[in-house]
């Protein structure tokens, strides 16, 4: 018995580079950044001064401002990108499909910004001048929650948190329950904003952020370039709504690609660092190509996880060739982060909304600031811009703190 197949009909993203996805694709695409000088807080005694901030954000334009005041700016993306899934999607729930509609979101930190607001209340004016919103607004499933609230979603409600690879497992988990029967169409993605002092000091204090381009931030994020020096933190959501492929069909839903495979692993080896040898990632990426049923020969574009940090990116493409072997050179690989930064909890579903837009509109990004490649870094980054390219099959690559490794494959859809 052949098991269902599953289609995106809908996508949004809030980035960097804007707060839509057409006009972030368009960007991405030009090859412009979206990094700059931190303004969300005075950033003037910290090391690293630069992050992939969204601007101009106004939530009130997506919800009512009591709304917006009972939520960390996390479940604000995640709210907004909802409304404009469901614009770009035409879907709609009623009492015929409510419990038939899943909300299942990635969210690495969740709400820092809350957090800290409070804590220092706490210390300013006392315990009783906590308000009874804090818990409801830090905590991470409030992403889903929220939206689920606001669309009568009334299928599964959850969230993945797992660091930089909570995006795609979430889109996992996702592909799951409708393989499962368990939902027709699932609200999945990522979202996150922890660009706060607490959060860019504890990325510091672990050497992981770039610090030698505060006064250039647009060349900060460097994947795969021999003189990289860590990751840009960046703040946003992408989400992209998976359907049941007979339900998209008798609504007449428009289709950007085919989601057939999923994969996971761990490496069980180290808090923050990867598995140098890159078994642990390889295993991810090949268990998603035994769950797509495809040879990795089958695969032409990446978007890699890529973060611009020296262990990540030279891991990343010594596990590239471990799984793609004489066909690792051939790939066509993307580093979107070098113009979005590292969206961390929300990089898989903004990444893997990058990767269903290259297949629909024959388009691969490209990578910018990779003018001298890492000796260790030698496969076939798109370097030169973006290009045209009609591929059939593209892989979506997160991994995050704690080992966890995740990977989705995306197909053109034919009827």
């Amino acid at each position: 018995m052949s098991r269902p197949r599953v289609v995106i009909t809908g996508i949004a993203g809030i980035t960097p580079l804007a707060n839509d996805s057409q006009t972030t694709w368009e960007r991405l695409l030009r090859g412009e950044s979206g990094i700059g000088p931190i303004t969300l807080f005075d950033a003037q005694n910290y090391t690293s001064k630069i992050a992939g901030e969204v601007k101009d954000f106004q939530p009130e334009n997506y919800m009512t401002a009591k709304q917006a005041k009972h939520m960390d700016r996390f479940t604000q993306f995640a709210m907004a990108c909802q409304k404009m899934l469901f614009e770009d999607a035409h879907f709609a729930i009623d009492e015929s499909n409510a419990f038939d509609v899943a909300v299942i979101l990635g969210v690495g930190l969740g709400g820092l910004r809350t957090i800290e607001t409070y804590h220092s209340k706490l210390l300013q004016a006392g315990p009783n001048k906590i308000s009874p919103f804090m818990i409801p607004m830090l905590i991470s499933n409030m992403g889903p929650g929220q939206i689920a609230m606001a669309c009568q979603a009334k299928g599964s409600n959850f969230v993945t948190t797992s660091a930089c690879a909570s995006g795609i497992h979430a889109l996992g988990s996702a592909f799951g329950e409708i393989l499962l029967g368990r939902a027709k169409a699932v609200i999945s993605g990522g979202c996150e904003a922890t660009i706060t002092p607490l959060g860019v000091s504890g990325f510091t204090a672990l050497k992981a952020l770039s610090s030698h381009y505060n006064d250039t931030p647009t060349l900060a994020s460097r994947p795969f370039e021999k003189n990289r020096d860590g990751f840009v933190i960046g703040e946003g959501a992408g989400l992209l709504l998976l359907e049941d492929l007979e339900s998209a069909k008798a609504r007449g839903a428009k289709i950007y690609a085919e989601v057939v495979g999923y994969g996971a692993s761990c490496d069980a080896h180290h808090m923050t660092a990867p598995l140098e040898t890159g078994v642990g990632m390889a295993r991810a990426m090949q268990n998603a190509l035994k769950d797509a049923g495809i040879a990795p020969e089958a695969v032409e574009h990446i978007n890699a996880h890529a973060t611009s940090t020296m262990l990540n990116d030279s891991t990343e493409t010594k596990a590239m060739k471990l799984v793609f072997g004489s066909h690792a050179p051939k790939l066509k690989i993307s580093a979107t982060k070098s113009m979005t930064g590292h969206l961390l909890g929300a990089a898989g579903g903004i990444e893997t909304v990058f990767t269903a837009l290259a297949i629909k509109t024959e388009t691969l990004p490209g990578t910018i600031n990779l003018k001298e490649p890492s000796p260790d870094c030698d496969l076939n980054y798109l370097a030169d811009g973006s290009c045209k390219c009609a591929c059939e099959y593209a892989m979506c690559n997160s991994f995050g703190f704690g080992g966890t490794n995740a990977s989705i494959i995306l197909k053109r859809y034919d009827a």
